[in-house]
């Protein structure tokens, strides 16, 4: 398999900004690095859980490069570049492999809907040629319930086949585990669901492991499911399972953006982090306790610890 496929949890690391909504890169560096010291094998910066849409280009360029100069090695990063033009996705996704990220992560075109195969094929060729890099290497990005534009399975494989290597392999977050399953009987194409979820079934078929949102807080439990399972110890990895589905299942009942911001905000007492860009509004700290309770204090003494991390 490619030595693309991080074997493990990935995180779409979030995006904490100042109080007048410019990055808090102090804030983002103590996060990422506190990630990959901990249960993360990689990153994928400015994803939807990066509040990618709401991040100008520019600041992601300096964002991640900020993180480079602070020490994270660029090879265990996949950032978004998924923009709705061609010259503007060349160039973010040239700029961030000349920074030395591993690969780039970037979704269809996404303002125009109802386009044909045929016109995604072309887009994808597009920009491969634009990129004009050797170490080109793109992970697909399948969100089609936010993005309005899917990546069909055929389509996936069309495009594995005609850029074998610079097409590294997909992120499935369309939540439908047969089409994940799909995508991993395509030869050499690294595949991974975008929740904890389905690993049970995906890391057996031979996902790497999964990018998950709620990584950014509860990564170390995925990490050990996705552990056992690699070790074949699935009635461990089973029973391990149970807890982390309940946790991602809470989440899901609030905007899980805003909430994982707030409970940070709550463990570290910066309240920057509690901060997001419109479109979205921050949660409540009233609400911030009641996801706490929910969770319950196994989690909360999880994510204390990890806290812990970002301050000292």
């Amino acid at each position: 398999m490619s030595n693309l496929a991080f074997r493990g949890v990935i995180a779409p690391n979030l995006t904490p900004f100042n109080h007048d909504l410019t990055i808090a890169t102090d804030l983002y560096i103590r996060h990422a690095a506190a990630l990959l010291d901990g249960p993360c094998v990689a990153l994928a910066p400015f994803g939807t859980t990066g509040e990618a849409l709401s991040v100008a280009s520019a600041e992601r360029v300096d964002a991640i490069g900020a993180m480079i100069e602070a020490g994270v090695d660029p090879a265990r990063l996949v950032p978004g570049t998924g923009l709705t033009n061609l010259p503007e996705t060349c160039a973010l996704s040239r700029k961030m492999l000349e920074l030395g990220c591993a690969a780039v992560m970037t979704l269809p075109p996404f303002y125009y809907k109802g386009v044909s195969e045929q016109g995604l094929f072309n887009y994808f060729s597009a920009l491969i040629s634009g990129i004009d890099r050797q170490d080109c290497r793109i992970f697909l990005y399948h969100i089609p319930q936010v993005s309005g534009v899917g990546l069909p399975v055929g389509l996936v494989h069309r495009l594995k086949q005609s850029f074998p290597v610079k097409i590294a392999g997909i992120k499935d977050s369309a939540g439908d585990d047969d089409n994940t399953l799909s995508l991993l009987k395509i030869d050499d194409l690294v595949v991974y669901p975008g929740s904890e979820l389905p690993i049970l079934r995906t890391t057996v078929n031979g996902s790497p492991g999964c990018i998950s949102a709620t990584a950014n807080l509860n990564g170390g439990e995925i990490a050990r499911v996705i552990n056992l399972l690699n070790k074949g110890q699935m009635e461990d990895a089973e029973e391990l399972h149970r807890n982390v589905r309940q946790t991602r299942l809470i989440f899901q009942d609030y905007a899980p953006i805003p909430a994982q911001k707030r409970l940070l905000a709550i463990a570290t007492g910066d309240e920057r982090w509690a901060n997001v860009r419109p479109p979205l509004e921050p949660l409540s700290e009233q609400q911030g306790f009641e996801l706490l309770d929910k969770l319950g204090m196994s989690f909360r003494n999880q994510l204390n610890a990890f806290a812990q991390s970002l301050v000292s």
